[in-house]
């Protein structure tokens, strides 16, 4: 597919560009930053990114735009090699044992070694459901590096019933998470959580955030590590490895959050976050810890 291609005139300079290329383009200012986000905007051949988006247009800027302009013109690569756990299905919907390390769904539409395209392989009737394009059929997400249970609706009304139950806080999510130090009081966890930082996205707690809540109990107390049951009162990105790293028990193995480097005394091979459980209507999934977490607690000394 040839880059759109659009020339900054007279009776736009000085626009901010995520309002210049919605004006132009005719598409809303959130799929603007999407296309900044995935790298999918160029300045003179330089990829623009998200810290772009205020960048004021000047006369002459040509801009290049790779790929689909609109969200439901993509379309997830169908990808029958990839591997696809279905742990449970029913009417509408599927739930899959989402494996460390794969993404969700994919960003770009040259991307396809995520959860959705194997799944496009398997339910092709998914594509269009929900948000639709790469989005299709997409329920609820986990982080990359998170595995366990995912939803994926594959009729539109079963997916919109499945999301209402996420926004309205019907659905019991629970996490297993090996976290650094050892957490020894089951206790409700309240902090006000903001994304501070894109690309990649970093959250932090901060008084003009937004109220989250969960519940952490210890399961298991190591020297120098403990397995925490999470129970999700609310749903915000990386809630659970913000909240955590913020009380001085980071996920193992979370980069970001402080779970690795020589003051962590155990070493873990990827971040040790597993969503367990998830109660949702008719849904009742429960799935094991994968192979590495197990490995690891094997390897620990229980108090």
């Amino acid at each position: 597919m040839e880059p759109t291609t659009i020339e900054v005139e007279a009776g736009q300079v000085g626009q901010r560009l995520d309002r210049f290329l919605a004006d132009r383009l005719q598409i809303s200012r959130a799929r603007v930053r999407h296309l900044l986000e995935t790298g999918q905007v160029r300045l003179a051949g330089r990829i623009l990114d998200l810290t772009g988006k205020s960048r004021l247009a000047a006369l002459g800027d040509r801009f290049g735009i790779v790929g689909s302009l609109r969200a439901e013109d993509e379309s997830p690569t169908p990808r029958l090699d990839l591997a696809c756990e279905v742990v449970s299905e029913g009417s509408g919907w599927l739930v899959v044992n989402k494996p460390a390390g794969a993404g969700v769904h994919p960003l770009r539409q040259d991307q396809d070694d995520t959860v959705l395209n194997a799944v496009m392989a398997r339910r092709p009737a998914i594509f269009g459901v929900g948000e639709g394009g790469l989005r299709s059929g997409v329920v609820h997400r986990l982080d990359v590096d998170t595995s366990g249970v995912l939803v994926f609706a594959t009729e539109e009304a079963t997916w919109l019933r499945l999301r209402g139950a996420f926004s309205d806080h019907r659905v019991d999510k629970r996490y297993l998470a090996l976290v650094a130090g050892r957490y020894e009081k089951a206790r409700r966890l309240d902090f006000s959580l903001a994304i501070t930082r894109h690309q990649p996205a970093h959250v932090s707690v901060r008084s003009d955030g937004r109220s989250c809540r969960l519940y952490a109990r210890p399961l298991r107390i190591f020297e120098a590590a403990t397995l925490v049951d999470v129970k999700l009162e609310t749903g915000f990105l990386h809630q659970i490895r913000a909240t955590m790293a913020h009380i001085g028990h980071p996920v193992l193995g979370d980069a970001e959050y402080g779970g690795v480097g020589e003051e962590i005394p155990v070493q873990a091979p990827r971040q040790m976050l597993h969503a367990a459980k998830l109660d949702v209507d008719e849904i009742r999934v429960e799935i094991p810890l994968p192979a590495d977490f197990e490995a690891l607690l094997r390897d620990l000394t229980e108090v």
